[in-house]
Protein backbone atom coordinates (compact mmCIF):
# COMPACT_ATOMS: atom_id res chain seq x y z
CA UNK A 1 0.00 0.00 0.00
CA UNK A 2 1.34 3.59 -0.23
CA UNK A 3 2.27 5.71 2.52
CA UNK A 4 3.38 9.23 3.08
CA UNK A 5 5.35 10.73 5.24
CA UNK A 6 3.65 11.28 8.65
CA UNK A 7 4.56 12.53 12.46
CA UNK A 8 2.34 12.42 15.28
CA UNK A 9 3.71 15.55 16.83
CA UNK A 10 0.43 17.39 16.62
CA UNK A 11 -2.87 16.51 17.15
CA UNK A 12 -5.12 16.75 13.45
CA UNK A 13 -2.55 18.87 11.73
CA UNK A 14 -0.63 15.30 10.25
CA UNK A 15 -3.31 12.89 9.71
CA UNK A 16 -3.92 10.58 6.49
CA UNK A 17 -6.92 8.47 5.60
CA UNK A 18 -6.25 5.68 3.48
CA UNK A 19 -9.41 5.71 1.77
CA UNK A 20 -10.91 2.06 0.69
CA UNK A 21 -13.97 3.01 -1.79
CA UNK A 22 -14.98 -0.27 -2.55
CA UNK A 23 -14.05 -2.03 0.61
CA UNK A 24 -12.40 -5.25 0.43
CA UNK A 25 -13.68 -6.12 -2.82
CA UNK A 26 -11.01 -7.41 -5.48
CA UNK A 27 -10.49 -9.36 -8.21
CA UNK A 28 -7.56 -10.88 -6.91
CA UNK A 29 -7.29 -13.98 -4.11
CA UNK A 30 -3.70 -13.05 -2.82
CA UNK A 31 -2.50 -16.36 -0.81
CA UNK A 32 -1.13 -13.79 1.59
CA UNK A 33 -3.69 -10.91 1.78
CA UNK A 34 -4.94 -9.81 5.23
CA UNK A 35 -7.67 -7.03 4.02
CA UNK A 36 -10.02 -9.44 1.82
CA UNK A 37 -11.88 -10.88 5.07
CA UNK A 38 -12.50 -7.51 6.01
CA UNK A 39 -15.81 -8.53 3.77
CA UNK A 40 -17.37 -10.18 6.32
CA UNK A 41 -17.77 -6.85 8.79
CA UNK A 42 -20.64 -5.98 6.76
CA UNK A 43 -23.64 -7.41 6.40
CA UNK A 44 -24.82 -10.32 3.43
CA UNK A 45 -25.62 -8.26 0.29
CA UNK A 46 -23.77 -5.38 1.47
CA UNK A 47 -23.06 -2.63 -1.95
CA UNK A 48 -19.60 -2.20 -1.30
CA UNK A 49 -19.39 1.45 -3.39
CA UNK A 50 -18.71 4.50 -1.29
CA UNK A 51 -21.96 6.38 -1.89
CA UNK A 52 -21.57 9.46 -3.57
CA UNK A 53 -23.25 11.47 0.03
CA UNK A 54 -20.38 9.92 2.20
CA UNK A 55 -17.78 10.70 -1.10
CA UNK A 56 -18.60 14.47 -0.53
CA UNK A 57 -18.27 14.16 2.86
CA UNK A 58 -15.28 12.91 3.33
CA UNK A 59 -13.71 15.27 0.53
CA UNK A 60 -15.00 18.15 2.35
CA UNK A 61 -14.19 17.24 5.67
CA UNK A 62 -10.83 15.81 4.88
CA UNK A 63 -10.09 19.39 2.56
CA UNK A 64 -11.23 21.37 5.67
CA UNK A 65 -9.02 19.52 8.22
CA UNK A 66 -5.59 20.16 5.90
CA UNK A 67 -6.33 23.49 4.32
CA UNK A 68 -3.45 25.20 6.62
CA UNK A 69 -0.97 22.45 5.36
CA UNK A 70 0.78 23.55 1.43
CA UNK A 71 -0.65 20.05 0.41
CA UNK A 72 -3.65 17.62 0.77
CA UNK A 73 -3.03 14.30 -0.57
CA UNK A 74 -5.98 12.02 -1.02
CA UNK A 75 -4.96 8.14 -1.05
CA UNK A 76 -6.98 5.33 -2.73
CA UNK A 77 -6.61 2.01 -1.76
CA UNK A 78 -8.79 -1.13 -1.70
CA UNK A 79 -9.69 -4.07 -2.51
CA UNK A 80 -9.06 -2.86 -5.86
CA UNK A 81 -10.05 0.89 -6.52
CA UNK A 82 -10.19 0.46 -10.35
CA UNK A 83 -13.09 -1.63 -9.78
CA UNK A 84 -15.37 0.97 -9.06
CA UNK A 85 -14.68 2.51 -12.92
CA UNK A 86 -13.24 5.92 -13.43
CA UNK A 87 -16.69 7.54 -13.28
CA UNK A 88 -15.81 7.32 -9.66
CA UNK A 89 -12.77 8.92 -9.49
CA UNK A 90 -13.73 11.52 -11.70
CA UNK A 91 -16.33 12.71 -9.54
CA UNK A 92 -13.78 12.49 -6.91
CA UNK A 93 -11.00 14.76 -8.60
CA UNK A 94 -14.21 17.18 -8.97
CA UNK A 95 -15.28 17.42 -5.52
CA UNK A 96 -11.63 17.88 -4.30
CA UNK A 97 -11.46 20.71 -7.15
CA UNK A 98 -14.91 21.97 -5.45
CA UNK A 99 -13.55 22.04 -1.86
CA UNK A 100 -9.41 22.79 -2.32
CA UNK A 101 -9.24 25.10 -0.34
CA UNK A 102 -6.71 28.49 -1.56
CA UNK A 103 -3.24 28.21 -1.27
CA UNK A 104 -3.50 24.13 -1.55
CA UNK A 105 -2.37 22.16 -3.87
CA UNK A 106 -4.11 18.52 -4.11
CA UNK A 107 -2.23 15.81 -4.93
CA UNK A 108 -3.91 11.61 -5.25
CA UNK A 109 -2.37 8.35 -4.96
CA UNK A 110 -3.92 4.92 -5.68
CA UNK A 111 -2.65 1.37 -5.48
CA UNK A 112 -3.35 -1.06 -8.27
CA UNK A 113 -3.04 -4.52 -8.95
CA UNK A 114 -2.85 -2.89 -12.44
CA UNK A 115 -5.19 -6.10 -14.30
CA UNK A 116 -8.15 -3.37 -15.29
CA UNK A 117 -5.68 -0.33 -16.45
CA UNK A 118 -5.98 0.57 -20.03
CA UNK A 119 -5.72 3.71 -21.82
CA UNK A 120 -8.41 5.52 -20.54
CA UNK A 121 -7.22 5.22 -16.88
CA UNK A 122 -3.82 6.28 -18.19
CA UNK A 123 -5.04 9.52 -19.40
CA UNK A 124 -6.77 10.13 -16.32
CA UNK A 125 -4.34 9.11 -14.37
CA UNK A 126 -1.96 11.62 -15.97
CA UNK A 127 -3.67 14.34 -16.35
CA UNK A 128 -4.44 14.64 -13.24
CA UNK A 129 -1.45 13.88 -11.55
CA UNK A 130 -2.07 10.48 -9.85
CA UNK A 131 0.78 8.77 -8.93
CA UNK A 132 -0.18 5.01 -8.69
CA UNK A 133 1.20 2.21 -6.68
CA UNK A 134 1.38 -1.31 -8.69
CA UNK A 135 1.81 -4.38 -7.01
CA UNK A 136 4.97 -6.35 -8.40
CA UNK A 137 6.40 -9.28 -6.35
CA UNK A 138 9.27 -10.00 -8.76
CA UNK A 139 9.51 -11.97 -12.37
CA UNK A 140 6.66 -14.36 -12.70
CA UNK A 141 7.72 -17.19 -11.08
CA UNK A 142 7.97 -15.50 -7.80
CA UNK A 143 5.16 -12.77 -8.31
CA UNK A 144 2.50 -15.40 -9.07
CA UNK A 145 3.49 -17.61 -6.33
CA UNK A 146 0.62 -15.81 -4.14
CA UNK A 147 -0.58 -12.99 -6.06
CA UNK A 148 -3.37 -14.90 -7.99
CA UNK A 149 -7.00 -14.02 -9.65
CA UNK A 150 -9.98 -15.53 -8.68
CA UNK A 151 -9.62 -18.29 -10.19
CA UNK A 152 -6.16 -19.38 -8.92
CA UNK A 153 -4.74 -17.94 -12.33
CA UNK A 154 -1.32 -16.75 -12.33
CA UNK A 155 -1.83 -12.66 -13.16
CA UNK A 156 1.90 -11.29 -13.68
CA UNK A 157 1.19 -11.00 -17.80
CA UNK A 158 -1.63 -8.86 -17.13
CA UNK A 159 -0.02 -6.94 -14.42
CA UNK A 160 2.62 -6.40 -16.83
CA UNK A 161 0.35 -4.80 -19.28
CA UNK A 162 -1.06 -2.94 -16.83
CA UNK A 163 3.14 -1.41 -16.32
CA UNK A 164 3.23 -1.00 -19.59
CA UNK A 165 0.04 1.20 -19.41
CA UNK A 166 1.66 3.52 -17.02
CA UNK A 167 4.82 3.94 -18.53
CA UNK A 168 3.13 4.76 -22.02
CA UNK A 169 1.58 7.38 -20.92
CA UNK A 170 4.32 8.66 -18.63
CA UNK A 171 2.24 7.91 -15.18
CA UNK A 172 4.60 8.55 -12.44
CA UNK A 173 4.66 5.40 -10.67
CA UNK A 174 5.60 3.20 -7.50
CA UNK A 175 6.70 -0.71 -7.72
CA UNK A 176 5.08 -2.11 -4.11
CA UNK A 177 6.87 -5.40 -3.91
CA UNK A 178 5.64 -8.01 -0.73
CA UNK A 179 8.30 -9.99 0.79
CA UNK A 180 7.33 -13.46 1.34
CA UNK A 181 8.15 -16.50 2.38
CA UNK A 182 8.91 -17.51 -1.62
CA UNK A 183 10.47 -14.63 -2.87
CA UNK A 184 12.66 -13.70 0.31
CA UNK A 185 15.39 -15.46 -0.41
CA UNK A 186 15.59 -13.95 -3.78
CA UNK A 187 16.59 -10.44 -3.18
CA UNK A 188 19.20 -10.06 -6.03
CA UNK A 189 16.68 -11.90 -8.42
CA UNK A 190 13.56 -9.62 -7.22
CA UNK A 191 15.68 -6.50 -6.68
CA UNK A 192 17.15 -6.71 -10.37
CA UNK A 193 14.46 -7.46 -12.08
CA UNK A 194 12.17 -4.30 -10.69
CA UNK A 195 15.09 -2.42 -12.27
CA UNK A 196 14.74 -3.99 -15.42
CA UNK A 197 10.93 -3.52 -15.88
CA UNK A 198 11.96 0.29 -15.53
CA UNK A 199 10.94 0.73 -11.88
CA UNK A 200 13.12 3.75 -9.73
CA UNK A 201 10.91 3.71 -6.98
CA UNK A 202 10.73 0.71 -4.72
CA UNK A 203 8.87 0.15 -1.75
CA UNK A 204 9.52 -3.49 0.16
CA UNK A 205 6.42 -4.42 2.50
CA UNK A 206 7.09 -7.45 4.60
CA UNK A 207 4.29 -10.25 4.74
CA UNK A 208 3.76 -10.42 8.55
CA UNK A 209 0.42 -12.49 9.38
CA UNK A 210 -0.25 -14.11 13.02
CA UNK A 211 -1.48 -17.68 12.89
CA UNK A 212 -4.39 -17.23 15.38
CA UNK A 213 -5.62 -14.15 17.59
CA UNK A 214 -3.00 -15.85 20.21
CA UNK A 215 -0.56 -17.50 18.49
CA UNK A 216 3.22 -16.56 19.25
CA UNK A 217 3.85 -18.02 15.39
CA UNK A 218 3.23 -16.17 12.05
CA UNK A 219 1.49 -17.43 8.74
CA UNK A 220 2.91 -19.77 6.76
CA UNK A 221 3.40 -16.91 3.90
CA UNK A 222 5.16 -14.59 6.30
CA UNK A 223 8.64 -13.86 5.86
CA UNK A 224 11.03 -14.71 8.26
CA UNK A 225 12.89 -12.31 10.53
CA UNK A 226 16.29 -13.27 9.52
CA UNK A 227 15.23 -14.11 5.91
CA UNK A 228 13.88 -10.31 5.84
CA UNK A 229 17.14 -9.26 7.18
CA UNK A 230 18.93 -11.03 4.37
CA UNK A 231 16.70 -9.70 1.87
CA UNK A 232 17.56 -5.85 3.00
CA UNK A 233 20.61 -6.15 3.30
CA UNK A 234 21.40 -7.55 -0.15
CA UNK A 235 19.68 -4.88 -2.11
CA UNK A 236 20.79 -2.34 0.11
CA UNK A 237 24.30 -3.75 -0.65
CA UNK A 238 23.32 -3.88 -4.43
CA UNK A 239 21.87 -0.51 -4.57
CA UNK A 240 25.03 1.42 -2.76
CA UNK A 241 27.40 -0.42 -5.05
CA UNK A 242 25.10 0.35 -8.52
CA UNK A 243 22.38 2.69 -8.12
CA UNK A 244 22.55 5.33 -5.30
CA UNK A 245 20.26 8.83 -6.77
CA UNK A 246 19.17 6.38 -9.62
CA UNK A 247 16.95 4.09 -7.72
CA UNK A 248 15.11 4.86 -4.48
CA UNK A 249 14.01 2.39 -2.35
CA UNK A 250 11.65 3.20 0.69
CA UNK A 251 13.16 1.72 3.19
CA UNK A 252 17.01 3.30 2.83
CA UNK A 253 15.44 6.69 2.48
CA UNK A 254 13.45 6.55 5.52
CA UNK A 255 17.08 4.98 7.27
CA UNK A 256 19.22 7.96 6.22
CA UNK A 257 16.01 10.39 7.51
CA UNK A 258 16.41 8.54 10.95
CA UNK A 259 19.93 9.23 11.52
CA UNK A 260 20.54 12.63 9.50
CA UNK A 261 16.99 14.07 10.81
CA UNK A 262 16.47 12.13 13.82
CA UNK A 263 12.78 11.43 12.60
CA UNK A 264 11.09 8.63 10.67
CA UNK A 265 8.55 9.33 7.43
CA UNK A 266 7.42 6.21 7.61
CA UNK A 267 4.46 5.69 10.70
CA UNK A 268 6.27 1.66 10.65
CA UNK A 269 9.33 3.05 12.33
CA UNK A 270 7.98 6.27 14.46
CA UNK A 271 7.87 6.31 17.68
CA UNK A 272 4.23 6.50 17.89
CA UNK A 273 1.37 6.05 15.48
CA UNK A 274 -2.36 6.78 15.14
CA UNK A 275 -1.94 9.27 12.28
CA UNK A 276 -2.35 6.94 9.57
CA UNK A 277 -6.39 5.76 9.55
CA UNK A 278 -8.32 3.64 6.99
CA UNK A 279 -11.77 4.74 5.63
CA UNK A 280 -14.08 2.18 4.33
CA UNK A 281 -16.91 2.70 1.60
CA UNK A 282 -19.60 3.77 3.95
CA UNK A 283 -18.02 5.76 5.98
CA UNK A 284 -16.67 3.89 9.12
CA UNK A 285 -13.11 5.39 10.21
CA UNK A 286 -10.92 2.85 12.04
CA UNK A 287 -7.35 3.67 13.53
CA UNK A 288 -5.65 2.01 10.85
CA UNK A 289 -6.12 -0.14 7.77
CA UNK A 290 -3.77 -2.64 10.09
CA UNK A 291 -6.69 -2.34 12.54
CA UNK A 292 -9.67 -2.32 10.87
CA UNK A 293 -11.98 -4.49 13.43
CA UNK A 294 -14.84 -3.13 15.53
CA UNK A 295 -12.86 -2.54 18.46
CA UNK A 296 -11.39 0.26 17.06
CA UNK A 297 -13.85 1.59 14.55
CA UNK A 298 -13.68 5.32 15.64
CA UNK A 299 -17.31 6.11 14.04
CA UNK A 300 -18.59 7.08 11.12
CA UNK A 301 -17.98 10.58 9.67
CA UNK A 302 -21.60 10.95 8.74
CA UNK A 303 -22.45 10.60 12.01
CA UNK A 304 -19.32 11.91 13.89
CA UNK A 305 -16.40 15.09 12.51
CA UNK A 306 -13.66 13.21 11.22
CA UNK A 307 -11.34 15.38 13.18
CA UNK A 308 -13.15 14.55 16.06
CA UNK A 309 -12.19 11.05 15.57
CA UNK A 310 -8.61 11.75 14.53
CA UNK A 311 -8.33 13.68 17.92
CA UNK A 312 -10.45 11.00 20.04
CA UNK A 313 -8.92 10.16 23.09
CA UNK A 314 -9.49 6.53 21.63
CA UNK A 315 -7.18 7.11 18.94
CA UNK A 316 -4.61 9.05 20.82
CA UNK A 317 -4.68 5.77 23.16
CA UNK A 318 -3.97 3.32 19.95
CA UNK A 319 -1.07 6.04 19.40
CA UNK A 320 0.83 5.89 22.64
CA UNK A 321 0.06 2.30 22.78
CA UNK A 322 2.84 1.77 20.07
CA UNK A 323 5.38 3.48 22.56
CA UNK A 324 3.98 2.29 26.07
CA UNK A 325 3.79 -1.14 25.29
CA UNK A 326 7.32 -1.88 24.19
CA UNK A 327 8.53 -4.71 26.42
CA UNK A 328 11.71 -3.97 28.44
CA UNK A 329 14.06 -6.06 25.73
CA UNK A 330 13.21 -2.94 22.90
CA UNK A 331 13.52 -0.45 25.80
CA UNK A 332 16.81 -0.82 25.81
CA UNK A 333 18.05 -2.12 22.84
CA UNK A 334 20.42 0.34 20.75
CA UNK A 335 18.46 0.74 17.22
CA UNK A 336 15.32 1.35 19.12
CA UNK A 337 15.47 4.99 17.74
CA UNK A 338 15.75 3.49 14.24
CA UNK A 339 12.86 0.87 14.50
CA UNK A 340 11.00 1.82 17.84
CA UNK A 341 9.87 -1.98 17.78
CA UNK A 342 7.91 -1.82 14.10
CA UNK A 343 4.51 -1.72 13.44
CA UNK A 344 2.19 -3.12 16.35
CA UNK A 345 0.63 -5.69 14.00
CA UNK A 346 3.19 -7.64 14.12
CA UNK A 347 4.35 -8.09 17.61
CA UNK A 348 3.58 -10.99 18.41
CA UNK A 349 6.56 -12.71 19.19
CA UNK A 350 8.39 -13.47 22.70
CA UNK A 351 11.60 -11.39 23.88
CA UNK A 352 14.56 -13.77 24.80
CA UNK A 353 13.37 -13.13 28.43
CA UNK A 354 10.09 -14.53 27.73
CA UNK A 355 8.11 -11.16 27.69
CA UNK A 356 5.29 -10.67 24.87
CA UNK A 357 5.09 -7.63 22.75
CA UNK A 358 8.18 -8.44 20.73
CA UNK A 359 7.96 -7.64 16.79
CA UNK A 360 7.83 -10.84 14.93
CA UNK A 361 10.90 -9.12 12.29
CA UNK A 362 13.26 -7.77 15.32
CA UNK A 363 15.84 -10.01 14.14
CA UNK A 364 15.67 -8.49 10.84
CA UNK A 365 15.55 -5.24 11.64
CA UNK A 366 18.76 -5.87 14.01
CA UNK A 367 20.64 -7.22 11.19
CA UNK A 368 19.63 -4.75 8.77
CA UNK A 369 19.58 -1.49 11.15
CA UNK A 370 23.43 -2.52 12.28
CA UNK A 371 24.54 -3.44 8.90
CA UNK A 372 23.44 -0.35 7.25
CA UNK A 373 25.01 2.14 10.31
CA UNK A 374 28.55 2.72 8.84
CA UNK A 375 26.81 3.97 5.96
CA UNK A 376 24.33 5.87 7.23
CA UNK A 377 26.48 7.90 9.65
CA UNK A 378 28.87 8.54 6.18
CA UNK A 379 26.55 10.10 4.67
CA UNK A 380 24.43 11.90 7.44
CA UNK A 381 28.18 13.20 8.28
CA UNK A 382 28.26 14.03 4.24
CA UNK A 383 24.96 15.78 4.13
CA UNK A 384 25.92 17.63 7.67
CA UNK A 385 29.03 19.30 5.52
CA UNK A 386 27.18 20.56 2.57
CA UNK A 387 27.68 17.54 0.34
CA UNK A 388 25.90 15.12 -1.24
CA UNK A 389 24.87 11.92 0.41
CA UNK A 390 25.90 9.74 -3.21
CA UNK A 391 29.48 11.04 -2.27
CA UNK A 392 30.33 8.34 0.17
CA UNK A 393 29.98 5.80 -2.42
CA UNK A 394 32.90 6.00 -3.91
CA UNK A 395 34.31 4.78 -0.31
CA UNK A 396 32.29 1.83 0.06
CA UNK A 397 33.32 0.77 -3.82
CA UNK A 398 36.40 0.73 -3.16
CA UNK A 399 36.03 -0.66 0.56
CA UNK A 400 34.45 -3.45 -1.42
CA UNK A 401 37.01 -3.72 -4.48
CA UNK A 402 34.76 -2.56 -6.82
CA UNK A 403 36.51 0.40 -8.19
Amino acid sequence: MIRKAIRSTRKTSHFHVMVKPIGAICNLDCTYCYYLEKEHLYPEGEQFRMPWKVLKSFVRQYSAAHKHLPEIHFAWQGGEPTLLGLDFFERAVALQRRYQPAGCRVTNSIQTNGLLLDDAWGRFLKEHGFLVGISIDGPPGLHDRYRVDKGGQPTFDRVARGLKILQRHKVEYNVLTCVHRHNGDHPLEVYRFLKSLGARFIQFIPIVGRASPTSEAATPTSVGAEQYGRFLTSVFDEWLCNDVGQVFVQIFDVALGIWALGQASLCVFDETCGHALALEHNGDLFSCDHFVTPEHRLGNLMDVPLVKMVDSPQQQRFGQAKRDALPAYCKTCDIRFACNGGCPKNRFALTPEGEPGLNHLCAGYQHFFHHITPVMEQMTAALRAGKPAASVVPQFRAEKGLL
